[in-house]
């Protein structure tokens, strides 16, 4: 997530850790950006092969293991921030542990996201240009090689690139948001995997307060569970944007001449992350400079979001600097997963079965220092950690029934972590 993170200071050296608790590191966090520029639907119904593909060649591992014995283990990859190497690993989701693999392809990665059915791995970068790079998975050795690359657009002249990138499955369709330039493309991906030109781009506009927010920096966009709208979480311009979706053409638009509508948050609050409650009629919302936590209703005919509840994820003795940083729910929507990198810590809300509302259950250290991001695994038994400032992914039980988490004590030595993906063949 481009210029949304922190940078930590008293970095200990990038050596391997094992089952390390970081100690506490306040961080000062980075900057967040998007208008809409009109759709470029007609490219859209049909992808077409890959702009810019290069020749399937392996990347050379620095260190290459061979799966385990187990048929049950899984391919993990994990994005460096601000490195040029992804790293490998096997996990065994019977027992929570990892294995390394070692660095198995070569990209400037900030967030990755797998192919639904095909091996094949999806890498946003932070180049100038808005790249994501397509990488074919190596099931037997979790080696990639790269077969592609395709630029979203924008400038990037302030140093940013893609902070999220994630798919829309039902239209084959992979939205990426453009930090530093604002917008959200909306990319059409072909039967074989292969990435189109944007089929549209849904520009943001707006400012904050904060330093930080001099210009609009889309964090996250996420379709809600209709497919008829596109949410986006923009850090620069205080808003959660409200674009309409046509699945059919993947066309991302306003949907009236005033312009998306927008939920406002708190001047200066810095909106991250947004997740759909599995019922379809809530929203929560996690924002980066104020670290809480909103709950809001979801209107699926007019698009419309109503507050209902805000949560702080700080102590109330807490006088560091505030920085939110994940979210994620478990996939019986009976909990809530929030990263907060200003304490070092992960929080856990239990959900209202009645009303979707929250109250926190749970506030664990994270296992090192500076949780970028975090991971839940799709059997709910597991989450991973990535602590960018501790240089390792850490793993933590779920307890299925109550939700809470558990430190395993098992760790994985990375250099400056900031997000997990599983494959899962």
């Amino acid at each position: 997530m481009p210029d949304s993170r922190p940078t930590p200071t008293g970095r200990p050296p990038d050596a391997p850790v094992s089952g390390s608790r970081g100690a506490s590191a306040g961080g000062a966090p980075h900057p967040s950006r998007r208008l809409l520029l009109g759709s470029m639907a007609a490219t859209a119904a049909a992808a077409v092969p890959l702009l810019g593909a290069a020749p399937a060649t392996a990347a050379a591992p620095a260190r290459r293991t061979a799966a385990p014995r187990s048929t049950a283990r899984e391919l993990v990859y994990v994005n460096t921030w601000k490195g040029t190497q992804i790293h490998g690993a096997w996990f065994d989701p019977d027992r929570g542990d990892l294995t390394p693999i070692g660095p198995v392809g070569e990209a400037n990665a900030d967030w990755a996201v797998t192919h639904p059915t095909l091996p094949i791995l999806y890498v946003a970068t932070m180049a100038v240009g808005g790249v994501v790079d397509t990488f074919r998975i190596d099931p037997a050795t979790g080696a990639l090689a790269k077969t592609g690359e395709l630029s979203t657009g924008g400038t990037g002249l302030n140093g940013g690139g893609v902070s999220y990138i994630g798919i829309d499955q039902p239209s084959n369709t992979l939205l990426a948001t453009n930090f530093e330039d604002g917008f959200t493309a909306a990319v059409p991906i072909s039967r074989t995997g292969e990435l189109a030109p944007p089929a549209s781009l849904a520009q943001d506009t707006g400012s904050g307060p904060n330093p930080r927010q001099a210009s609009p920096h889309p964090h996250h966009a996420e379709v809600d569970p209709s497919g008829r709208f596109a949410l986006v979480a923009d850090f620069g311009a205080d808003r959660v944007f409200v674009y309409r979706f046509d699945r059919a053409t993947r066309t991302l638009s306003a949907g009236g001449p005033a312009g998306p509508y927008a939920y406002p948050t708190a001047p200066g609050s810095g909106p991250r992350r947004v997740a759909f409650h599995p019922d379809g009629r809530t929203v929560y919302l996690l924002s980066e400079l104020s670290s809480d936590l909103q709950t809001l209703r979801w209107d699926p005919h007019e698009g419309e979001l109503t507050h209902r509840q805000t949560l702080a994820l700080d102590g109330p003795d807490f006088t560091g600097t505030k920085s939110a940083s994940d979210l994620a729910i478990s996939g019986d929507g009976r909990f809530v997963y929030a990263g907060n990198r200003g304490e070092n810590s992960l929080t856990v809300f239990a959900v209202d079965p009645r009303t979707d509302l929250l109250s926190t259950l749970q506030s664990v250290p994270c296992g090192g220092t500076t949780p970028w991001g975090f991971t839940l695994h799709p059997s709910g038994r597991w989450l991973l950690v990535a602590n960018e400032a501790s240089n390792t992914v850490n793993v933590f039980g779920v307890d299925r029934r109550s939700g809470k988490l558990t430190d395993t004590g098992m760790s994985l030595a990375v250099p400056n972590p900031d997000s997990v993906t599983f494959f899962r063949r």
